[in-house]
């Protein structure tokens, strides 16, 4: 069999981080943001964990 393809796609948003969890960025700071508070603005900067209802499928996606 060949060997199985990672998703393009999911390669690009998401990382894995040391102990296996599976990271991602938060949505809504790419524009319209000047109605956004500063709170808001600098909560969405950090990264957030995936849930683990979606880890098992991203755990195939992510598969090289």
């Amino acid at each position: 069999m060949p060997k199985m393809k990672s998703h393009r796609g999911a390669a690009k948003r998401f990382k894995r981080t040391g102990t296996g969890k599976i990271v991602r960025s938060k949505p809504n700071k790419q524009h319209i943001l000047t109605k956004k508070s500063p709170k808001r603005k600098r909560h969405l900067r950090k990264s957030a964990i995936v849930a683990a209802v979606d880890a098992k499928r991203l755990e195939q996606m992510l598969q090289k």
